[in-house]
């Protein structure tokens, strides 16, 4: 029997409606249901964090990170590890030794090592992780630093891997300097016998390359790190004298002027020539030349407050105290500047000595 067109109409309402509270209930399960499996999976934080910027974690190093890789300054290389002071008397305090109480460390005696030289001066400026070894040596050529003195170890052998930085005066003695000062004073006033000396003079200062490249050798071996620091010798006249000094003529002290600049550049090419072969094969550590020549300048023997102790003569003994023709205090805190400066500056182009660091990776939660 047909229904009227009012009740058929409200019935197919009433089904629309329940189909639709069915989808409603439906939808809201599954809502629920991808909601806790969101959770569960952690998709809600990582929508937020991708949309809204907010509750991102916080960054952590990946599991095997690698490590990160830092080019150390050259002073950060000079500190790394031990101090090691080598060389002849103008490292060893020869010209302040009578001045000190007692040595500084066992062999000091024998060979002149003084508080008052400027190792202890460049130690007080920085501080070296692995402390400072002091064992320069009066009289000391080239040879001498690899073989010993006075029953002494080599000063080689002080030197390890933990060394950092190295400085060392040397040269002076092998091109004969002491006698040939010698040879210049105790000779006839118009004698030209200081003079005559050039060629031999010359002869010894060319040998020094050999020798001085065996020196640098064998500490890059010993501390391959290391900051090799060579020092020069300061000019000991006038650039222009204008009176004797000590039998010393004006011609002979301007003679023994250029033998010092000759001693100096050929110590500073050798040590130049040495770096540069580190640097071209990208190889830690440096050698590295200071030139003292100018730096006494207005302070040379015979004027008014000289760095350089002039001629001194023990009359009991009679003969000539080695402090002659060495540094005064004053001459070896000027030296410690030279020294420090070059420290901080460096060898003039990029250390290739490198620092690793790890980053610990963060356990996951």
């Amino acid at each position: 029997m047909a229904q009227p067109e009012g009740v058929a109409a409200r019935e197919v309402a009433l089904d629309g409606a329940r189909r639709k509270i069915v989808q409603v209930a439906a939808a809201a399960a599954t809502g629920v249901a991808l909601a806790l499996a969101c959770l569960a999976l952690d998709v809600f934080p990582k929508l937020a964090c991708a949309v809204l910027d907010a509750g991102c974690p916080t960054e952590r190093a990946p599991a095997g990170a690698l490590p990160q890789v830092t080019r150390l300054t050259a002073v950060q290389v000079a500190q790394s590890g031990a101090y090691v002071a080598l060389g002849d008397s103008y490292s060893s305090g020869e010209g302040v030794y009578d001045l000190d109480k007692e040595p500084v460390n066992d062999g000091a005696d024998r060979c002149h090592r003084a508080t008052g030289s400027y190792v202890p001066l460049v130690a007080e400026t920085y501080r070296f992780g692995g402390g400072t070894a002091f064992y320069a040596c009066s009289g000391a050529t080239t040879r001498q630093i690899l073989t010993g003195q006075h029953g002494q170890p080599p000063q080689i052998t002080r030197v390890s891997g933990d060394a950092s930085l190295v400085t060392l005066s040397i040269g002076g003695n092998d091109a004969g300097f002491s006698k040939v000062l010698t040879g210049c004073i105790v000779k006839l006033p118009w004698s030209s016998a200081c003079v005559d000396q050039d060629a031999a003079v010359n002869r010894r200062i060319d040998e020094l390359r050999t020798s001085l490249l065996k020196v640098l050798r064998e500490l890059r071996v010993r501390a391959p790190q290391a900051r090799v620091v060579v020092l020069g010798y300061p000019r000991p006249f006038p650039a222009d004298p204008v009176a004797s000094v000590d039998n010393l003529s004006v011609a002979d002290q301007r003679w023994l002027n250029g033998v010092t600049r000759r001693l100096n550049d050929t110590v500073g090419s050798v040590v130049a020539e040495f770096d540069r072969a580190i640097a071209a094969f990208g190889a830690p550590g440096s050698a590295e030349y200071v030139d003292a020549y100018e730096a006494f300048t207005g302070h040379e023997v015979g004027q008014p407050q000289p760095f350089l102790n002039g001629l001194a003569m023990d009359m009991e003994e009679l003969k000539v105290n080695a402090r002659s023709y060495h540094p005064t205090g004053d001459g070896y805190r000027r030296f410690a500047e030279l020294i420090t400066g070059q420290i901080a500056r460096g060898p003039g182009r990029p250390m290739n000595n490198f620092h690793l660091t790890t980053t610990p990776s963060s356990p996951r939660p």
